[in-house]
């Protein structure tokens, strides 16, 4: 039970990780919870900013810990030059997880990855999955030319549907996309670009608006180098996106995990085409599994839908919990 007299836990610090100082952002309800660490999208975007929009209920199940990677939000700016290759951000998240089993005095850590961080994330679990109690993909990424495959012919299909010329005729005028081998050099960034902002008019991805900004400033842990750190996350984390996400296909390897496996997607996701990971879910053998379909949720699915993305997560520790009793 909760110790009545235990304060909320709301720390941000920087802890030597990788040989540089890396942040971290710890809230929560109880140190008796389990403790969740969240991997952030981009590469290069970080959610903690967000984290005032959707956790508060979270808090009260999992102790969460919000971890700006190598090449991203405050870390970036306390490491300006330290580029991450992905290498360096698995080794990264092993010595991030080792030390909240330390602090937390855990057997083991929650893993949630969304989007990028769900490609860390499952990259991570097949190379050291002792010290992961269970892997939850949020916006589970699998393949990136088939997220690209799938997303572009969607986008197609709706602005058929409704007879948009113009957003018919700026489609045209991208060319081939997204080719028969992913290549993300400038060329395929800017094409891409133009294909988020029409894919964010028909909402079938995340838009980067004002509104999103706004809700970014009001963020108790906001300083305005965050901006900055947000615009030089692409070309901090060029090194990942050219040598590994490009090339990344689950589909490619065995689909065998040693932990539980959990995905919780939006059925309005189009930037991570929910279908594909539906696909790819049916394959997976791990201890246990549980596919969880959100409706009226996007790629930013826990602000899209938070109750839903909340009793999610309930219902995922629940179980987990139900397993460690039986064990017993």
């Amino acid at each position: 039970m909760k110790n009545k007299s235990e304060k909320p836990i709301w720390i941000e610090e920087y802890v030597p990780i990788g040989g540089i100082e890396q942040y971290l952002f710890h809230s929560g309800t109880s140190s008796d919870n389990p403790v969740l660490l969240y991997l952030h999208g981009g590469p290069g975007s970080v959610e903690c900013l967000f984290a005032h929009l959707f956790q508060d209920e979270i808090e009260k199940i999992f102790t969460i810990v919000h971890w700006d990677q190598r090449g991203a939000g405050k870390t970036l700016m306390k490491n300006k030059d330290k580029y991450p290759t992905i290498d360096l951000m698995l080794q990264d998240l092993f010595e991030v997880i080792r030390y909240l089993k330390q602090k937390y005095k855990k057997q083991k850590i929650v893993l949630l990855g969304r989007s990028w961080g769900s490609v860390l994330g499952m990259t991570f679990i097949k190379r050291f999955p002792n010290d992961v109690a269970y892997f939850i993909g949020v916006a589970q990424v699998i393949s990136m030319l088939e997220n690209e495959r799938v997303g572009y012919g969607k986008l197609k299909e709706l602005i058929l549907q409704v007879g948009d010329r113009k957003s018919l005729h700026k489609l045209e005028a991208i060319g081939e996309y997204p080719g028969e081998k992913l290549v993300i050099d400038n060329h395929f960034l800017k094409k891409c670009g133009k294909i988020r902002k029409l894919q964010g008019k028909y909402h079938l991805a995340g838009k980067k608006d004002l509104p999103i900004m706004f809700k970014v400033i009001k963020s108790p842990i906001f300083k305005w180098s965050d901006i900055t750190a947000l615009m030089k996350g692409l070309k901090a984390n060029r090194n990942v996106l050219e040598t590994f996400l490009a090339g990344f296909d689950l589909f490619a390897e065995p689909a065998d995990y040693q932990v539980p496996v959990y995905f919780i997607l939006g059925d309005q996701d189009w930037q991570a085409p929910y279908v594909i990971a539906e696909k790819y879910f049916g394959k997976i053998q791990a201890p246990r599994k549980q596919l969880f379909l959100l409706p009226g949720a996007g790629h930013r699915i826990m602000l899209d839908q938070t109750e839903l993305f909340t009793s999610a997560l309930s219902a995922i520790r629940n179980r987990e919990e139900n397993e460690e009793l039986k064990g017993i």
